[in-house]
């Protein structure tokens, strides 16, 4: 081979090379900071990771926030209409927070199957929905105005 293309292949050999661990390591990163969306349903049946960042939301199901005396914790379940998910938050709730409202939630599900979130995001308006909820929740199979009033609390 002709040195002048054996320095050409190195060239090329070597470009590729870094390229490639450049490609790796974005990807390896992008990896690591995505947050899938489940809704409670899906958190329930165990289709969700445990022990990775993911995004939860649905509506607050009325009774059952629960605030600790002595610290800022928070326990409350979240439902998309079919199934509830238990969840703990502890930090200081958005002003917009309420039973019967929708919320996204940000954090991990641990080994007991409750979702101890890390942020809590509210809805902004009273006719409002995030849309990865409101493509979520359901009333009996069908979609409710895309606010949680028309869900039945009952399960």
């Amino acid at each position: 081979m002709h040195p002048k293309r054996k320095q050409r292949l190195i060239l090329v050999l070597f470009v590729v090379l870094v390229s490639s661990v450049g490609v790796s390591l974005t990807l390896y990163a992008l990896n690591e900071n995505i947050n899938l969306f489940y809704p409670p349903t899906k958190i329930v049946n165990g289709e969700a990771p445990s022990g990775r960042t993911i995004r939860a939301g649905g509506c607050v199901v009325p009774g059952t926030v629960t605030r600790a005396k002595d610290n800022l914790e928070i326990d409350f379940d979240v439902t998309d209409g079919v199934s509830e998910l238990s969840v703990t938050y502890d930090g200081i709730l958005p002003d917009l927070f309420a039973e019967g409202e929708a919320v996204v939630l940000t954090g991990m599900l641990d080994h007991d199957g409750v979702f101890v979130a890390t942020k809590v995001l509210a809805k902004h308006d009273e006719n409002y929905m995030p849309p990865e909820v409101a493509d979520t929740v359901t009333t009996d199979g069908v979609e409710h105005m895309k606010t949680c009033k028309g869900i039945s609390y009952d399960s």
